[in-house]
């Protein structure tokens, strides 16, 4: 199921071609992919394959498979990128961006201060010459699927 006007199903309707940082990891009911515009290597978003726009709209099988990815894609940050802990953040409020998203955000030791917890969103948005490159998300993608045995 599809909405028009939805950035993250005109995606995900694209899924057989899209780069290795759209498709980190992916099962029946979710997709992560590397977050675009920002200037932080490893920001995941953790994306359900059919358009809901709010948590109580999940079906038990999603909401099942929810907390397992929240809780691998924080082990497979740590060790990818060495972070100290991960934020887990849901808003889905961004013109649109409303189909229900998880960002999950590696929240490394030496992290400024202005960045952490909802600054972190600071770090998002960024002018294009700080974004993390298309190449670089790539390879963390890349990384955090053999982190996550292929899954």
């Amino acid at each position: 199921m599809t909405a028009p006007g939805c950035y993250t199903c005109a995606v995900e309707a694209e899924f057989d071609a899209l780069p290795p940082r759209e498709r980190v990891a992916y099962d029946r009911y979710w997709r992560v992919a590397h977050a675009t515009g920002t200037s932080l290597p490893g920001w995941l978003v953790l994306l359900p394959r059919r358009h809901i726009t709010a948590v109580h709209e999940l079906t038990d099988a999603e909401a099942a498979g929810l907390g397992m990815w929240q809780v691998r894609l924080s082990r497979a940050l740590r060790t990818v990128t060495g972070c100290e802990k991960t934020y887990v953040v849901q808003f889905a409020e961004a013109e649109g961006f409303a189909h229900v998203h998880f960002h999950i955000v590696p929240r490394a030791g030496d992290l400024p201060p202005e960045y952490r917890g909802p600054g972190v969103f600071g770090l998002l948005r960024r002018p294009a010459e700080q974004q993390v490159a298309e190449g670089r998300a790539d390879g963390i993608a890349r990384a955090i699927g053999a982190e996550l045995g292929g899954a």
